[in-house]
């Protein structure tokens, strides 16, 4: 699935400098593709109209040449549970769940992982211990782990990753990067990964500044 964004607007964001807003830009099936932002300019915002949440902006999001604007209630639906997943800025976890429940509502919905997969990553990220504790009880670098297990727990064309290292060491960013890449090779996955820093977590083929 590939993604363009044509004339990708923001009325309130400062947008000159920018190799997203207001240009024409192709996200190509199974790239890997870095976002560099600084606070204030949008990446959080970019994400959310990626992911059909924000829309008040002018011009055009097209997913294979259809566009996101179009999209039914079923389609947009369809489209998240199977072909687009995310990991959140503020991770927009279940406060009160435990972190295996916030993960099970994902699973549960197109069944692509058996249960046993949840632990098996979780194993991976150190965070087996987390997973019968409520999200409110956990660290924040724990949460964004929770948060990455659960997007990898559904089909997917596309990853968005909104800052999904910010709280985590480095080696624990190694950890999580080398898991998502291999989820994401299995499926030849784009990643589209915003941050305020340069990084080397994946094998970009393209870096953009926001």
């Amino acid at each position: 699935m590939s993604i363009t964004l044509q004339q990708l607007n923001i009325s309130y964001l400062p947008l000159s400098e920018s190799d997203i807003w207001n240009k024409h830009v192709q996200f190509e099936q199974g790239g890997h593709y870095h976002i560099k932002a600084s606070s204030g300019s949008g990446k959080s915002t970019l994400i959310h109209c990626m992911y059909g949440i924000q829309k008040k902006y002018t011009g055009d999001i097209l997913y294979n040449d259809k566009n996101l604007s179009q999209f039914t209630t079923d389609e947009l639906c369809e489209w998240r549970a199977r072909q687009i997943s995310v990991v959140f800025q503020d991770l927009k976890l279940f406060e009160d769940a435990a972190a295996f429940e916030n993960i099970e509502i994902k699973r549960q919905q197109t069944n692509y992982y058996p249960t046993e997969k949840t632990e098996t990553f979780a194993n991976q990220l150190n965070i087996s211990h987390t997973l019968k504790r409520p999200i409110r009880t956990l660290s924040y670098g724990e949460r964004q782990r929770v948060a990455i297990v659960r997007a990898l727990m559904q089909p997917f064309d596309i990853l968005l990753l909104d800052e999904p290292f910010s709280h985590l060491d480095n080696e624990n960013r190694l950890i999580a990067s080398s898991l998502i890449l291999e989820e994401c090779k299995k499926r030849n996955a784009s990643i589209i990964h915003t941050d305020l820093e340069d990084d080397d977590y994946f094998p970009y083929i393209q870096k953009l500044q926001l």
